[in-house]
């Protein structure tokens, strides 16, 4: 099994998936927003280890989105979920390096029809993100039995967007 899709070229961009340029395309190309595509972030810099130098550590999200201001609004990892099977745990630590270094977290996002799915992980489920119930490839509801065997419905923790105009400080704070 494939972890990458085929990249994609749009004017001068190369995108990994056709789900990312698509989401490149209706909801940051024409936000009115200052962006880059792919920057590299060194999230660990080298260092010794016996004799000889570890290699640092480099994280490029997707997209970074930047403010009126010129600070970072938004830090965007395009997937196509945002379960454990879609978001690995290297990316995962990743994601919290780049968080640690920079103090922004990345928004790991799953472009749908008219709008994204946005989850940020690492974060508590019920503090930050509402609660979705969660349903399979055939539109059946997913269940699983809670510590009383009772059959409840499975939940995501994610928030829904129709654009990039929200502030992520609003969900975690300043």
């Amino acid at each position: 099994m494939s972890h990458f899709g085929k990249k994609v070229r749009y004017k001068e961009w190369v995108f990994d998936s056709i789900k990312e340029r698509d989401f490149f395309i209706r909801f940051i190309e024409n936000s009115g927003k200052r962006f880059k595509v792919h920057p590299s972030y060194k999230v660990v810099d080298k260092f010794p280890v016996g004799g000889y130098n570890q290699r640092g550590i480099t994280y490029a999200p997707d997209f970074v989105v930047y403010g009126p201001d010129g600070a970072v609004e938004h830090v965007y990892d395009v997937k196509s979920g945002i379960n454990q099977r879609a978001i690995d745990t290297a990316a995962k630590l990743r994601f919290k390096m780049f968080s640690l270094k920079t103090g922004v977290p990345v928004e790991v996002v799953v472009p749908r029809k008219h709008d994204f799915k946005m989850k940020l992980p690492g974060y508590g489920k019920t503090d930050i993100q509402p609660a979705h119930k969660q349903y399979d490839k055939h539109g059946k509801l997913k269940t699983h039995k809670n510590s009383k065997g009772e059959v409840v419905p499975t939940y995501a923790y994610y928030n829904v967007y129709k654009n990039i105009n929200y502030d992520i400080h609003d969900l975690i704070g300043k």
